[in-house]
Formats: C-alpha cells, sequence, structure tokens
C-alpha cells in the first residue's frame, strides 16, 4: 500500500509539474461555466416566456434540474470525451519513451501497484477537474429548491463515465512510446464506443441490443435523467475492471518490461 501512494503522489505532481493539469482544468472550467450560464440564460428567458403566458397554456412545471443541470451533464459528457485522453497519454507512454519505465521496475512494487497507482492519480485529476462544479449546485440551491437525487445521479455518471475513459485511455497508453498517438487512439476508440448505438438505430434484434449495450453514451443517459439501473452501474464497474486487467496483463507483458 505503500508504495502504491508513493506512486500516486509522483504521478500527482508529475501532473502539475507540467501544463497538463492546468490547462484542462481551466478548460473544463470555463467551458462547464458558459454551458451552465447559457443554461441559467435560457431559463430565465423561458421561465419569463411562460409566466406570462401561465392562463393561455395552463401551468407547466419547468425546474432548474431538467433544464439547466440536465443539458449540462449531457454537454459535459462530450467534453470529456475529448479531454479525458489528455489525462492519460502520458501515464505510460512517457515511461516508455523516456526509458524512465525500467527504472521503475527495479523498485520493489508490483504491476498491480503501478497500475493503480497512475490509475488512481488520473482520477484523482478528474476529481480535481470536476471540483469547480459544486458551485453550480451551490448557485441552484441558493435560487431554488433543487432536487438532490437527481442531480446526485447526474454526477455519478459524470464520475463512472470519467472513471471509464480513464481505464481505456491507461490501457491505450501503454500500447505506444507517442504521447499523441495515444491520445488520438484514445479518443477514436472511445468515440466508436459512443456512436455504436447509431448503427443500431430503432431496430430490434440480437445485433441492435448488443451495440446498444455496448454503447458508453446509452448507459449515462439514465443517470443524466436522475435514474441509476443496475445494469447501468454494472455496465461501468465491468468496462473500467475490463480495460484495468487489459492494462495489468500489457504490463507483464515483455515487449512493455523489455
Amino acid at each position: 500500500m505503500s508504495n502504491l501512494l508513493v506512486l500516486m503522489k509522483r504521478e500527482l505532481k508529475a501532473y502539475f509539474y507540467s501544463p497538463i493539469a492546468y490547462v484542462v482544468i481551466v478548460i473544463f472550467t470555463v467551458i462547464s461555466g458558459f454551458f451552465f450560464y447559457s443554461g441559467m440564460s435560457l431559463y430565465g428567458i423561458v421561465s419569463f416566456e411562460m409566466s406570462r403566458a401561465a392562463q393561455a397554456m395552463g401551468s407547466q412545471e419547468l425546474t432548474l434540474a431538467d433544464f439547466v443541470m440536465r443539458p449540462l451533464f449531457g454537454n459535459l459528457s462530450i467534453v470529456m470525451l475529448m479531454m479525458m485522453p489528455l489525462l492519460t497519454m502520458r501515464l505510460f507512454s512517457e515511461e516508455m519513451m523516456t526509458g524512465s519505465i525500467e527504472l521503475l521496475y527495479t523498485w520493489p512494487i508490483k504491476d498491480s501497484e503501478i497500475l493503480l497507482g497512475k490509475y488512481l492519480a488520473a482520477l484523482l485529476m478528474f476529481l480535481f477537474m470536476m471540483a469547480p462544479m459544486i458551485s453550480f449546485t451551490g448557485f441552484i440551491w441558493w435560487y431554488s429548491d433543487p432536487p438532490w437525487l437527481t442531480i446526485a445521479c447526474g454526477y455519478l455518471g459524470l464520475f463512472l463515465l470519467g472513471a471509464a475513459f480513464l481505464s481505456f485511455g491507461l490501457f491505450v497508453s501503454t500500447l505506444t512510446r507517442n504521447q499523441i498517438v495515444s491520445s488520438a487512439l484514445s479518443f477514436g476508440a472511445l468515440l466508436v464506443f459512443w456512436i455504436i448505438s447509431w448503427a443500431a438505430g430503432e431496430k430490434s434484434g440480437v445485433l441492435p441490443d448488443i451495440l446498444n449495450y455496448l454503447s458508453i453514451l446509452k448507459h449515462y443517459d439514465q443517470f443524466s435523467k436522475g435514474v441509476i439501473d443496475t445494469r447501468d452501474v454494472i455496465y461501468y464497474f465491468s468496462f473500467i475492471f475490463m480495460f484495468l486487467f487489459l492494462t495489468f496483463r500489457s504490463l507483464e507483458s515483455r515487449s512493455i518490461r523489455g
């Protein structure tokens, strides 16, 4: 456990010693802030128009959670698709390019500790990236009585989605010494997982059902709606475990060690 914590601390320092952490956090904060501000502005306009037309249209509930937070979670999932590969591209690719992977293997440390140390460091970076979003929830709470369960489900969905992206990117980073290639491969492959359900369309049958189940977006949609389905939770945990296992096997291979 001590080796794992030492390596995790080392990786976190590496993030903040390079521009990557600051660039990713700032860009994500600016984009999420823009989406939140746009949603709040539109909500104010629509609420005003609905109040004026209340007699003609009848009463209709318009909540900040549905009108602002749910679209925000959807938009940020796309942003994460593009930004998560930036957090994982260097984890093993840089080690192999500089040759420091050989030095790492001289430590009295297990492959599993190397894997988890790097993955947990990336996961903590992701949490740092999401931290400014807490202010959005506080802002909504200040002006209304938000449905906490719905918002919590949205945050849980974002976290599981990010954790899945990171596990895949970590695996890809063991396959190449080039960080740019690692980032591009991660984005391309994750994009396939993102749009694979489009091939199924509205069709029914075994193949469309398989494509829909493999779609990482299909499983995220339920969280953004405030619904926790155990099948979606199992999907994300299975996805994360599978690619962490593949990363572990890749670390054991001679091509990485040699």
